[in-house]
């Protein structure tokens, strides 16, 4: 077959649905190249599928470039339209996969999994031309026409299953108060026989009381900051202690620990056992500690606090909704922690009295 110019890739043939395909490595320096996403080569119906989402580009390019030494990227997807040879580099059976892959320099590539990849590295490149000579793995699919394309993309997505925060949080060795987090509850008794480290939601009868992702969303409260952050030993000196004063000072939690209370029951007759009382004492232990008032004194006294479901006075239409559940949103958190600080006889400030007012009066949006 004469291609007159073509790309020349080094390759691996694979049969699936008893079509072959190809895995090919390509240097980071030529993805832009041959991965061109202009709307004007696409066909429409493919385009709406394909947005890219800007926002998440600088991500991961700050990704490759902070981590050039050890970040990891999963393999590009793509279909291909155009003359395709494979040629392998000997006749025998051990190696008849192991090849040449030629593609026409006028075939047109669609991926169907790794835009944002492909985006994030073509800026990464403008920071540092040295990637260039990296190389991703492509799985390259032939597609006349582009026909196959939003089969292969919902395909491809079809049984994907996002990792969990938790476990993200639990696996991440590059983000400080990740790592933190985690030295928190290995260190700590009680979080470290309560914590679930890869659920996000525990079910009502798992032996646990605490997922991992609350604790780290708490502790971002804890610190006023948001997630990736860096964070000072200072701050996860307080961190430490913090967890240390606040798990002694749940008289619930000690019973669990005392076997006097399952967390089961814990879960369903109390609001110690969910993410919505971590997060909001995060924004209770902020103001204690930025304020320099004598905090630990102050979350102590928690121990003399009615957490019960049933305690409506206190906790309906903050923690516990109108159906008697638990809900967790940005203002259920916001109104449990203003409570929190009414039990305290702490003063609210200006923008919590407001919401307040307008939670008692029933006009809260």
């Amino acid at each position: 077959m004469d291609f007159g110019f073509s790309y020349n890739f080094p390759a691996i043939r694979g049969i699936q649905a008893g079509e072959e395909y190809y895995i090919a490595m390509c240097p980071l320096r030529v993805i832009p190249k041959i991965f061109l996403f202009d709307e004007e080569e696409v066909p429409p119906d493919y385009r709406a599928q394909r947005i890219i989402n800007k926002n998440r580009i600088p991500d991961i390019t700050n990704y490759i470039v902070d981590n050039k030494e050890d970040y990891v990227f999963s393999s590009l997807t793509a279909s291909i339209d155009g003359e395709v040879e494979f040629k392998s580099v000997s006749p025998e059976p051990m190696y008849s996969d192991m090849g040449m892959l030629t593609i026409s320099l006028d075939s047109r590539f669609l991926i169907n999994d790794g835009q944002h990849r492909r985006a994030a590295i073509e800026e990464a490149l403008k920071i540092n031309p040295e990637l260039g000579s990296e190389t991703i793995s492509v799985v390259f699919f032939i597609d006349t026409e582009l026909k196959k394309s939003q089969q292969i993309f919902s395909d491809l997505n079809r049984h994907a299953v996002n990792t969990t925060s938790s476990i993200g949080i639990l696996y991440d060795h590059r983000d400080k108060l990740a790592i933190a987090t985690r030295n928190i509850v290995n260190n700590n008794q009680f979080l470290k026989r309560y914590t679930d480290r890869e659920k996000v939601s525990l079910s009502k009868n798992s032996p646990k009381i605490i997922a991992l992702n609350h604790i780290f969303n708490a502790n971002l409260k804890l610190l006023g900051i948001s997630k990736g952050d860096n964070i000072t030993e200072q701050d996860e000196q307080f961190l430490i202690e913090f967890w240390n004063v606040l798990t002694d000072s749940i008289n619930e939690w000690k019973m669990v620990m005392n076997q006097e209370l399952t967390p089961k029951d814990l879960r369903m007759n109390y609001i110690v056992g969910h993410g919505v009382f971590l997060e909001a004492i995060g924004i209770v232990g902020k103001e204690l500690y930025e304020n320099e008032q004598d905090w630990k004194h102050y979350i102590t006294l928690l121990k003399n606090a009615d957490w019960s479901r049933t305690n409506t006075d206190y906790w309906k239409g903050r923690a516990i909704n109108v159906n008697g559940r638990v809900q967790k949103t940005a203002h259920t958190i916001k109104l449990t922690a203003i409570q929190i600080k009414k039990l305290l006889n702490l003063t609210l400030t200006d923008s919590e009295q407001m919401i307040e007012e307008q939670f008692q009066k029933g006009t809260l949006k």
